[in-house]
Formats: structure tokens, C-alpha cells, sequence
């Protein structure tokens, strides 16, 4: 399976068959955990065998069934948090999608068990991915139309019509829209910047400027980190830069 495949079948999945996962895939999975701390300074942790996360008032009302195994995304507490666990999240939800499992982004419905997951000082624990083979593949959710999350500006700052908008940029889009986000909201909006005439006729042009914003809401950082992943797999990075203008 490519990871463009794995955009579009993967579901959200909230009830797991009693089925352990292969010891194979269990590896290549924390030598991807391994990969993301060590480029985000993050501290994932996979957790395996561990029902009590699940085990609580909470997991029941989100009608999560059979979840031991999942991915704790801890990291620094601070302004770089959110963004960076939905990217790097996302990575390994991808992951293991392509290796055969199913997955689900979990914000409130589990209970922090701090005798296998680590917390260190300044950390925080700040949502989880339940793990596993789903009894079913999930369900797709409502997706909005492309041109309600794309704008083009021009160098001066004006709203430029969206028929205009490069290939590459609306499979971006449109994979930032297979992503999954809270309560399936997808509250963000992603912004191609035209670049000044000077820069175009360069001998060496600089590459389109592309920035993403997130909406209101309490995880809206974290499906940012997550929209922006899905983002650069549909746009290529080769096309384009990041921005904050």
C-alpha cells in the first residue's frame, strides 16, 4: 500500500478486535516513533498491552471497545506542541494504516495511566492514537468543497479566484481534506501566495509560498499539524514553501 492509498482508506476506528499485532509491525512502528522524536523533540511513546487508558467513563462514552495498544504523543509543553504532535501523529497513523491496522485520534475519552507512559518535567501528555485491528475499517466522513478551505492571494494581498489555482496545490488540498480532524470540523484554510513578477523572472525563481491556518477550536493546532502532513504527501514538497504571512 502507498501512502496516498492510505489517505484515502483510512477511517477512524473505535472498536478493536482481540488481536495482537505482529511483532514485525510492532518494530517498524517504534523505529518510525524513534525517527519522529528525534526530528519534532517530542517523546512518543507506543504503548502495547495496556487496557486501563481505556478502561474509564470517558472511553466508554466515545464508544471505544478492545483498545490496549496506542500511541501516547507527549512532548514540551509549549506553543510548538499542538502542531507537531498532528504532524508527526499523522505520520504514524499513515504508518500504520499501510501496515494493515487501523487507528483513531483521541483527545479526551482515555485516562492518563502514568505507570507506562512517561511524563517527564515540562512534558505533557497531550492526546492519544488508539491502535490495532479494527473490527471494522471505519467509515468516511463529510468533506468540504475545495473552495471553502483554498485561497490565492496576489503579492498585493488580494483574494484571487480559485479556478486559477496550480494541479499541485488543489491535490493538496484535496488530501488535506481525506485528513482526519476534530469532531470533523475541518476548520482550516490553506493560502497560495502569488510571488512577485521579479521573482518569476529570475534565473533561479523561488518556489511558490503556501501558509495554513487553523480554525477556533480546542485540538484546532493539532489537525493543523495533521491537515499540513496530508498537504505536502497530495502537493509534493518539492512545489512549494511553507509560510507564516
Amino acid at each position: 500500500m502507498t501512502i496516498a492509498e492510505a489517505i484515502n482508506q483510512r477511517h477512524s476506528v473505535r472498536k478493536y478486535a482481540e488481536r495482537p499485532i505482529e511483532q514485525e509491525k510492532l518494530e517498524a512502528l517504534k523505529a518510525l516513533v524513534n525517527e519522529c522524536n528525534e526530528a519534532s523533540g517530542l517523546n512518543i511513546q507506543l504503548i502495547t498491552d495496556d487496557p486501563v487508558a481505556f478502561d474509564c467513563m470517558m472511553a466508554h462514552y466515545g464508544r471505544f471497545a478492545g483498545v490496549s495498544n496506542y500511541f501516547a504523543m507527549v512532548g514540551p509543553d509549549n506553543a510548538e506542541l499542538d502542531e507537531r504532535v498532528g504532524y508527526y501523529g499523522e505520520k504514524l497513523v499513515l504508518k500504520a494504516q499501510m501496515l494493515g491496522l487501523n487507528t483513531c485520534w483521541v483527545g479526551l475519552s482515555f485516562k492518563k495511566n502514568r505507570e507506562v507512559v512517561q511524563i517527564r518535567e515540562g512534558e505533557k501528555l497531550r492526546c492519544v492514537i488508539s491502535l490495532g485491528y479494527g473490527v471494522t475499517q471505519g467509515s468516511g466522513h463529510k468533506i468540504k468543497s475545495l473552495g471553502k478551505v483554498a485561497r490565492m492571494r496576489s503579492k498585493e494581498g488580494k483574494s484571487l479566484p480559485c479556478d486559477v489555482l496550480p494541479e499541485w496545490f488543489k491535490r493538496g488540498v484535496e488530501a488535506a481534506l481525506l485528513a482526519p480532524t476534530s469532531l470533523n470540523q475541518q476548520k482550516f484554510t490553506f493560502t497560495l501566495h502569488e510571488p512577485a513578477q521579479s521573482a518569476l523572472q529570475a534565473s533561479n525563481p523561488i518556489r511558490p509560498k503556501v501558509s495554513a491556518k487553523a480554525g477556533l477550536g480546542f485540538f484546532s493546532k493539532v489537525d493543523l499539524g495533521i491537515v499540513k502532513y496530508h498537504f505536502e504527501i497530495g502537493a509534493g514538497v518539492e512545489n512549494f514553501e511553507w509560510t507564516t504571512e
